[in-house]
């Protein structure tokens, strides 16, 4: 067997792919809704869709980002919505992390 190959290995690296997939469609979908949500609201920074999807996108993996926060209701509960599914991501991917090394620990201890 390859180093990395255990079938604990793979349940990981699917984790991680899943939580990647679900956020870069997390992302594009977010990007669209910021868009139409923010392009006609009065002294809004997320007016064309690159900027939109600057926006989600750092809001995604920083929580945070030079464009101000969106001005209109919607832009607003999108932005707490993102914040949400981010700190989520954060502890799901901490908790798949956490079983990965407690399981292959227990399995190098079984093998050596």
């Amino acid at each position: 067997m390859f180093r990395a190959e255990t079938p604990t290995h793979r349940r990981y690296r699917g984790h991680l792919a899943v939580i990647a997939i679900a956020t870069i469609g997390i992302d594009l979908i977010c990007a669209f809704l910021a868009y139409f949500l923010e392009r006609h609201a009065p002294q809004t920074e997320i007016s064309t869709l690159g900027s939109a999807f600057f926006w989600t996108s750092t809001q995604l993996l920083t929580v945070s980002s030079s464009i101000k926060d969106p001005i209109s209701f919607g832009g607003r509960v999108l932005d707490i919505l993102m914040e949400a599914y981010a700190i989520t991501v954060i502890a799901t991917l901490a908790g798949a992390t956490g079983a990965f090394i407690q399981k292959r620990g227990i399995e190098i201890e079984k093998s050596g």
